[in-house]
């Protein structure tokens, strides 16, 4: 077995992370690989707007912009560069690369992965009128590129943990069979695919984290046996924990089994072990063959949209409300919006001792597949009711215009149906399928320990537990663990476990009262990871909640009043 360890360095969780990344990861300390994710759901529409007005674009300009400013320096140090950052259009942000290179004398070797986009074969796959069609491509093409030489390897929708697992494949030479050691990569991709979010950022104990101004972006020290290290650069801000780990382990999943285009990594065998300050070993992960499909990510023009914000202030909140409703409604009957969504959000107390806590907020949502209903024809009546409406009539914000949406929905298609292809030196490869397929199978949840008795305290359920939530699509992932610190880890997590059933999560988040709900113990975690179907509606650029990624969905349970039995509270 090599003792080689390589270091992958994230240098981007989103587009529009921090421009300094790359340069920080590249100076901080030596890394082998530095990577970047820059795609969601979200920003394959953004990319796709982009390219409606110019087909040339479709690619996450801000990634040229960190190249402009570390080419020369990750070249200096022989540090290789892999990132999703192509978009819809890899082989033009390859192009645009290699011109950056020449016009600062810069010797390169740029690839690009290929195949994800399946928008021109929308009809034989019947997915409709999609602006962007594109299927999760595992790792084996980046792999392929960095084997061949590549200096830059960008790629298009490649699923998020492959720019880690790629480089790792090509350093240990791992076969499509070596499914722990695959299944290892893929669990340390996850967790620093996301950059700041494993050292600290968004994280439910962040009092506890200490330096939060400018944390350091993650590092995962991968072994020839797929165990790794997650660490940060020394002297940077955050903190690498097994809790920050954690919380980045449990984001935005589903069941134990963690589908990937070329392994299945049992998230139930996942072993976390604090080795030093900043330091946390994975270890133990076991992987299994791959999914026989691949998902495929959609995005279609749902249509137009426009919202106001009607601050009202003082007594009778509820019949100001009902006011307002009815004369905007009258005021937009002769054509009005296909949908209309209000909601009224009561921060306002008894005897306010400042203006602020004599508010609330009532929130108008229209939408309309055309412009018209929810353009100047909304905005102009809202405001020309300003006069002559309820007392202390005042708004958020000017009326604005309609801005477009879309709609987004998941679809799967074999694997053998999608064009694997790595573009390199004017060479096309074909990547081929893993030679052994499983068909996708249900996960079953594990045994709850026994619940513990005896007097409880009311006590919300933060005061016990850690969480953090995001959106995968139309659907809100909720992950819960109870961490490090508690005072009877064991006891408190089967009070959670058997606490959070998908009845208790209604009750708790009534918001989903009447929504399909997939809870998944986590033993080994020390959690529970909650799905709730449909809460995020036709997903992020559609929602109409006031946190349509589902960020804080987390925090609001955390907040809830539970009764928490004595000795495990935090």
């Amino acid at each position: 077995m090599s003792d080689k360890v390589l270091r992958i360095a994230n240098a981007s969780g989103f587009y529009g992370d921090r421009l300094s990344a790359m340069r920080e990861q590249l100076e901080g300390g030596p890394v082998d690989v530095v990577t970047g994710d820059y795609l969601a759901e979200l920003t394959m529409l953004i990319l796709g707007r982009d390219q409606l007005k110019d087909a040339s674009t479709g690619y996450a300009k801000t990634f040229l912009r960190q190249l402009a400013d570390c080419l020369s320096l990750a070249k200096a140090q022989g540090v290789r560069i892999v990132s999703n950052a192509g978009g819809l259009n890899p082989a033009g942000l390859a192009d645009a690369v290699r011109a950056l290179a020449a016009d600062t004398g810069i010797d390169i070797t740029v690839a690009h992965v290929e195949g994800d986009d399946l928008r021109a074969r929308a009809a034989e796959f019947g997915f409709g009128d999609a602006l962007t069609a594109n299927a999760y491509l595992g790792a084996f093409g980046i792999a392929e590129a960095l084997r061949r030489g590549a200096d830059i390897v960008v790629t298009g929708r490649v699923t998020d943990a492959s720019v880690t697992m790629g480089p790792a494949i090509a350093e240990f030479n791992w076969g499509r069979e070596d499914f722990d050691q695959l299944a290892g990569a893929l669990v340390a991709g996850h967790v620093i695919e996301c950059g700041a979010q494993a050292t600290g950022g968004n994280f439910a104990g962040f009092d506890t984290v200490g330096d939060l101004a400018h944390p350091g972006f993650p590092i995962a020290e991968i072994a020839a046996d797929g165990s790794s290290i997650i660490t940060k650069h020394v002297g940077t801000g955050g903190a690498v924990t097994v809790d920050t780990v954690t919380a980045q382990l449990v984001y935005e999943i589903g069941g134990p089994s963690y589908l990937n285009p070329d392994v299945v990594a049992h998230l139930d065998t996942v072993q976390l072990d604090q080795e030093s300050k900043d330091r946390v070993r994975i270890s133990g992960v076991r992987g299994s063959a791959p999914p026989e499909t691949t998902k495929v990510a959609l995005n279609r023009l749902g249509g137009f949209r426009n919202s106001a914000d009607f601050v009202l202030t003082g007594l009778q909140i509820e019949h100001k409300a009902e006011l307002i409703r009815s004369q905007l409604t009258a005021a937009l009957a002769a054509d009005p919006p296909a949908e209309v969504v209000w909601r009224l959000d009561r921060a306002d107390t008894p005897d306010p001792q400042s203006q602020w806590a004599a508010t609330a907020l009532l929130r108008c949502q229209v939408r309309d597949k055309r412009e018209e209903p929810v353009g100047r024809a909304f905005s102009g009546a809202a405001v020309e009711l300003a006069l002559a409406s309820y007392p202390g009539f005042t708004t958020t914000a000017p009326p604005a215009k309609a801005t477009p949406f879309g709609v987004y929905r998941p679809d799967y298609v074999p694997q053998e149906s999608v064009t694997h292809q790595v573009v390199i030196d004017g060479d096309t490869v074909d990547i081929p399928v893993p030679p052994r397929m499983t068909p996708t199978s249900q996960d079953h949840p594990a045994a709850l320990p026994t619940a513990p008795d005896g007097p409880t305290d009311r006590l919300p359920l933060g005061a016990v537990a850690y969480a953090r939530s995001g959106d995968k699509g139309g659907d809100a992932n909720v992950g819960v663990w109870i961490p490090q610190s508690s005072p009877d880890p064991e006891r408190a997590y089967a009070w959670l476990a058997n606490l959070l059933t998908p009845e208790a999560i209604r009750w708790l988040l009534p918001e989903a009262a009447e929504l399909p709900i997939d809870v998944w113990p986590l033993p080994n975690l020390r959690g529970v990871n909650i799905v709730i179907h449909g809460l995020l509606g036709e997903g992020v650029a559609a929602s109409t909640r006031f946190d349509p990624q589902a960020k804080a969905l987390g925090e609001w349970l955390r907040a809830r009043v539970v009764d928490v039995p004595e000795g495990i509270a935090l």
